[in-house]
């Protein structure tokens, strides 16, 4: 049985293999004869033996070339010039994994013919159907021989050749009865009645032949092979057919049938066959190829016009290279309409984040420290005054406070521009992914940029700690925005807490609600965060409400992540000691990462609820410090608090807005311009030109594939385009009478070949 595929990437444009129809009959048939006529048909094919003889999947493919030779997969390199080197390689590697005694395997030998006398098809000797195990073989051989077959002939893209001795009767024909199965309509078989010469006298397969006895859609082709004498005794092909043609017209049963029976009757039946269905299966072929196409059009775009022989090549690429990566770092810090990011945040929204959500947060952690605040401002009062008892206000206790108050303000902007650094490295690092072509430039670029940066960060730190040391030279208590000590003193804390607009939604996101599993484990829920209160609901729709909580007297506090979890937590609880949630004091929200922590923490200061401040309690001191104070000194400490809580206001909205754009002078802008104007220079001086672009291997056989993958994709569509306008498809035959073949649902194959090959087919004879 034999199985014919074209292939599909390498077509070649000649109407010799896909022309008209009506060519069949010319120079078609004269170059299917050609196909028998060279140096390896010449030489004579394997001999017959008894029993299995084949014993593996032999894929062969034949490919149009100029030269003639043989190669095998399994032996790379080796090309081989004579047929009996080819035979006894395909008898050494079949023993090689199925051992001499007449083992099988469904592991294919791949043998590859190269000739000026071959189309370009796909044939795949299979094992013939056996019923009885001989030698190593296993009891189930028949049962292992038929699931190899299926592997291959149940293909839709494959042609099946049914191939019966005319010796035997058809109706037990192992090869029709599979056939059957697999392709029921009849539409992929063609029927071969062999060993017409050996029938009895007196008997013939004439009604078989005419297609009347035993109908297929297809009908049959009668051949006549040579004998194992005429193999013995070296006859050639172009003997061989001479004699079958003379077979054929002297025998008074088929003499009418002559034009219609032999061996190149059945390659031009197969050549017209091979044409319908290749023209049936373009449209998808032509679908599945334009898709391949466009999806490689994107990383093949900087290979395309790429010239291994361009002296000035490395020069090209080095320029190219720097002003692709400098593009990049510019649309990932400033962003960019094409080709946006759907999967993570880039660089300058991972910094925009840090300016306005991080770096505001680590502020207002200092800032709100109460307790600690109200006793330094008392001990401040007290050391002003000495041992006299003030009846005033002192400004140098307020100025004492203040100063010590924007000193704390060092560590959050340090932070916030350590944290800027990292972002910056990275999105460095992203850029350079692109440079991967070139390891050792791509190293360089890297190292170049980073070590600029860590130098800019320098500067950038002297600059904002200049800013602080601004800011502590001079308490400007005329400022606009500064209440002063007469509003202080009449200043109700409680007043001065602005809650945002009623109503207005914050936030909203999923959290999970950390509970013990006694009380039913850990859940997530939709929640809303407003300016008044925070719920959360059974899923975004927020149709099904689980609960409110209020945001008055409520703080947040860090929380440590358990042993074996993988979320980060944060609590919510209540200053007056309250159950927050059900009989919880503390309810603790968990995310999948820090940044989803500090950003809804940064959502919440908007809400007005702010963090609980560490504080460690000295027992020792105190009795000291629990002292009550007179009621004046009381009046005191709280317009001082007034007039702090009022400046550092001023200066945290001032840092606030001088840090990102100190930042983004001194560092990012200043990053953009040193990649844009002098990274090159610095590469140049760095290493020479040739060892900075020495391609590593893995990408130079990367671009060859995928440049060789192209241009075939490209060539086979243009293929395509001629095939569409020079072939003319023959109807298929109407259906026959077929009920005589014996038709069983094709059972599920008891095991699979390790590897799944190429369509096509041919049981022993």
């Amino acid at each position: 049985m034999v199985e014919v595929l074209f292939r599909r990437l390498q077509l070649h444009r000649t109407k010799l293999q896909f022309g008209p129809a009506a060519d069949c009959s010319g120079r078609r048939t004269k170059r299917w004869k050609k196909l028998c006529s060279g140096k390896f048909r010449r030489q004579g094919l394997p001999s017959r033996g008894s029993g299995i003889v084949t014993r593996r999947p032999l894929i062969l493919q034949l490919v149009n070339n100029k030269a003639e030779y043989a190669e095998f997969l399994h032996c790379k390199g080796r090309k081989f010039v004579d047929f009996d080197e080819v035979r006894a390689e395909i008898e050494a590697e079949t023993d090689r994994i199925t051992g001499s005694n007449k083992g099988i395997s469904p592991i294919p030998i791949n043998l590859r013919v190269y000739s000026p006398n071959v189309l370009n098809l796909t044939l795949i000797d299979l094992p013939g159907m056996t019923k009885v195990a001989v030698g190593d073989q296993p009891v189930d051989i028949e049962h292992q021989i038929r699931d190899m077959l299926l592997q291959f002939i149940t293909k839709e893209s494959c042609l099946i050749l049914a191939v019966t001795p005319a010796n035997t009767d058809l109706a037990n024909s192992d090869a029709l009865k599979i056939a059957k199965e697999v392709d029921p309509q009849g539409l992929r078989t063609i029927g071969v009645i062999t060993k017409l010469d050996l029938m009895d006298e007196g008997t013939d397969a004439k009604d078989i032949l005419e297609n009347k006895l035993l109908p297929l859609r297809r009908g049959y082709i009668g051949v006549v092979n040579r004998s194992q004498k005429d193999i013995d005794g070296k006859k050639d092909i172009r003997m061989a057919l001479a004699a079958e043609r003379k077979f054929f017209l002297s025998h008074p049963g088929y003499r009418h049938l002559a034009e219609r029976m032999g061996t190149p009757h059945l390659q031009k039946t197969l050549n017209q066959q091979l044409t319908n269905h290749i023209r049936d299966t373009l449209p998808g072929l032509r679908s599945k190829l334009q898709s391949q196409l466009l999806s490689l059009e994107k990383e093949v775009e900087e290979y395309k016009n790429f010239r291994p022989d361009d002296p000035t090549r490395k020069t090209k690429a080095l320029l190219q290279m720097v002003q692709q990566f400098g593009v990049d770092f510019e649309k990932r810090i400033e962003g960019s309409g094409d080709q946006v990011d759907t999967v993570e945040l880039s660089g300058g929204a991972r910094i925009n984040r840090i300016f306005h959500e991080r770096f505001p947060f680590e502020l207002v952690k200092i800032v709100f420290d109460e307790k600690e605040l109200r006793r330094e401002i008392s001990h401040a009062i007290k050391n002003v005054h000495g041992v006299r008892t003030g009846l005033f206000t002192p400004d140098l206790a307020f100025e004492a406070i203040v100063k010590k108050q924007v000193i704390k303000l060092k560590e959050p902007c340090l932070k916030c521009i350590d944290l800027v650094i990292q972002e910056l490295i990275n999105t460095v690092r992203q850029c350079t992914n692109k440079l991967g072509s070139y390891p050792r430039l791509r190293e360089e670029t890297e190292r170049i940029v980073t070590t600029y940066v860590r130098e800019r960060e320098g500067k950038t730190k002297d600059q904002v700690l200049l800013l602080i040391d601004i800011e502590l030279s001079y308490i400007n208590t005329n400022h606009e925005d500064f209440i002063g000590f007469a509003n202080a003193q009449q200043r109700n804390t409680h007043v001065n807490k602005k809650r945002a607009i009623p109503n207005q939604v914050i936030r909203k996101g999923w959290l999970t609600i950390n509970i013990s599993i006694m009380k039913g484990g850990s859940k997530e829920y939709w929640f809303v965060l407003t300016a008044e209160s925070l719920s959360w609901y059974k899923d975004e729709e927020e149709k099904e409400k689980k609960y409110m909580l209020p945001l008055d007297n409520l703080k947040l506090r860090d929380v440590e992540k358990g042993f074996m979890s993988t979320k980060h937590i944060f609590g919510i609880f209540n200053t007056e000691q309250r159950n927050v949630y059900k009989d919880l004091r503390q309810v603790e929200l968990a995310c999948d990462s820090q940044e989803d922590v500090d950003s809804w923490k940064a959502s919440f200061l908007r809400a007005g609820v702010y963090p609980e401040k560490d504080q460690v309690e000295n027992e020792e001191a105190g009795p000291v410090d629990t002292f009550s104070m007179d009621p004046q000194l009381e009046r005191q400490v709280e317009t001082i608090r007034n007039l702090v809580d009022s400046y550092i206001g001023i200066v945290n909205k001032t840092i606030r807005d001088l840090m990102p754009k100190t930042i983004m002078h001194l560092m990012i802008n200043s990053a953009k311009d040193f990649i844009h104007s002098e990274l090159l220079a610095y590469l140049y001086s760095s290493a020479d030109q040739n060892s900075l672009m020495e391609e590593s291997a893995d990408q130079a056989q990367r671009r060859d594939e995928m440049l060789r993958m192209y241009h075939a994709l490209k060539e086979a569509l243009n293929i395509i385009g001629d095939i569409s306008t020079t072939t003319v498809s023959i109807p298929v035959p109407p259906p026959v009478n077929d009920s005589w073949m014996p038709s069983e649902p094709s059972p599920t194959p008891q095991r699979r070949p390790a590897s799944a090959a190429p369509p096509p087919s041919r049981p022993q004879q």
